[in-house]
């Protein structure tokens, strides 16, 4: 296991839809320091415009966006 991955928690969000992907994202962000790393999971389509939008507004580094079978997966630094 690579060092920088034991410091991301992930949060499994499939099966959810808008607004709770947003609403768990912030929640979880707000409880990790600065510098950590959360890889949010899910498969609400809508995430792949309300998380970045999300990130702005909350002034943390989306560091990347991947899809897998129409599952996407944020990769966040807070």
């Amino acid at each position: 296991m690579i060092e920088e991955e034991k410091t991301i928690s992930r949060l499994n969000l499939i099966g959810f839809f808008c607004p709770i992907p947003v609403h768990e994202t912030r929640k979880a962000l707000a409880e990790m320091k600065s510098g950590e790393i959360i890889e949010v999971i899910g498969d609400d389509p809508e995430t792949l415009h309300d998380m970045p939008a999300l990130c702005e507004r909350l002034n943390v580094q989306l560091i990347s966006v991947t899809e897998n079978s129409g599952e996407y997966i944020f990769r966040i630094r807070r």
